[in-house]
């Protein structure tokens, strides 16, 4: 009888194909992630301002009475300036993320903002259990067939498949877009639509 050592066992597990493809979602985030994070202050902004020209065009967004947004970290888009420009149109909401999951709180200002779980800030106001329009969504690489990778935790992937009736939209930079497909498990949700500075994909 044979038997199997620990690192043939990890070899073995290697060859899983939802290890494979978490490994390779991991090295494909890892690239663009650092590519993003060398970017310029004035790189951000500009491009940013382009994002959200192209937003305000967007019917989804003029008829939405709420919007999901997110708060920037690593020089991701930053969308932001929506805050104050739409402050008496629409409602806006954060996400709060708990150990495995997140839900959904609205915005009421810089001062009810508190860092949370990944020092990213969050509203500490009551939670949000209505309809969400349009939801923005933040992610490191996205494909030519709406596909997504995010930051890693999951969090959007498992808020978006409960979601059925908001549209979903990303943003993110050119580079952040493939021309290949990029690795997919089964639990990962595509978006509606990519917004980069220069197009719309979707």
């Amino acid at each position: 009888m044979s038997f199997l050592f620990e690192s043939q066992i990890i070899d073995l597990r290697g060859l899983l194909p939802w290890v494979r493809t978490r490994r390779e979602k991991a090295a494909v985030r890892q690239i663009v992630e650092q590519k993003r994070r060398i970017m310029k202050p004035e790189e951000v902004k500009e491009q940013s301002s382009h994002i959200i020209s192209q937003i305000e065009q967007m019917h989804w967004f003029r008829e939405a009475k709420t919007v999901l947004i997110y708060y920037p970290i690593h020089n991701e888009v930053d969308l932001r300036p929506l805050l104050e420009k739409y402050k008496d149109e629409k409602t806006f909401l954060f996400p709060v993320t708990h150990h495995d999951s997140m839900d959904i709180h609205p915005y009421e200002g810089e001062d009810k903002m508190k860092r949370g779980k990944y020092n990213v800030p969050e509203p500490q106001t009551p939670l949000w259990e209505d309809d969400i329009d349009l939801i923005l969504v933040p992610g490191v690489v996205f494909d030519q067939k709406l596909h997504r990778i995010g930051r890693g935790g999951g969090f959007y992937d498992k808020f978006l498949h409960e979601q059925r009736k908001p549209h979903k939209v990303a943003v993110c930079y050119d580079f952040q877009v493939k021309k290949h497909t990029i690795p997919q498990s089964w639990f990962d949700k595509p978006v509606d639509r990519i917004v980069t500075p220069t197009r719309t994909i979707g």
